[in-house]
């Protein structure tokens, strides 16, 4: 392993590819030969649900979300933000989210966590309402 690496997220597997979700998941983490950190490109189109109504949490990691570019509606709990880039934005661990493109730029969102060497994230269904805004395929 080198003391450095530089990549292309743009060129890593998208995990998303081929599947009814819009836009792009692409774990870096590999790509970079990152051995303690987990890092993902996120990409959503304009006007999608990028987690289709869903959402998510974590048991043990506390998530970072860099937001390089765009705007999204973030939910955290009960609790709905929009957030627009240049942010950051730290979500502890056992806290339930989503974030969905509502507007009319595409968004990056790189999400950082400690790598756990094993699945830690827990899919909640019908975590919101569809949006008006954010058209989707389910």
């Amino acid at each position: 392993m080198s003391d450095y690496t530089i990549i292309d997220p743009t060129a890593a597997d998208d995990v998303y590819e081929g599947s009814d979700v819009p836009g792009s998941f692409r774990p870096l983490g590999e790509a970079c030969e990152a051995e303690q950190l987990a890092l993902t490109l996120i990409q959503v189109p304009a006007h999608s649900d990028f987690e289709q109504g869903t959402g998510h949490f974590h048991e043990e990691i506390e998530e970072v979300y860099i937001l390089a570019r765009g705007t999204l509606t973030m939910r955290f709990g009960d609790d709905v933000q929009r957030v627009s880039a240049p942010a950051v934005v730290r979500v502890a661990p056992r806290t339930k989210r989503s974030h969905r493109n509502e507007g009319d730029e595409p968004v990056d969102m790189y999400a950082v966590s400690r790598a756990l060497g094993h699945g830690d994230a827990t899919k909640i269904d019908d975590f919101w309402e569809a949006s008006p805004d954010a058209s989707q395929k389910r």
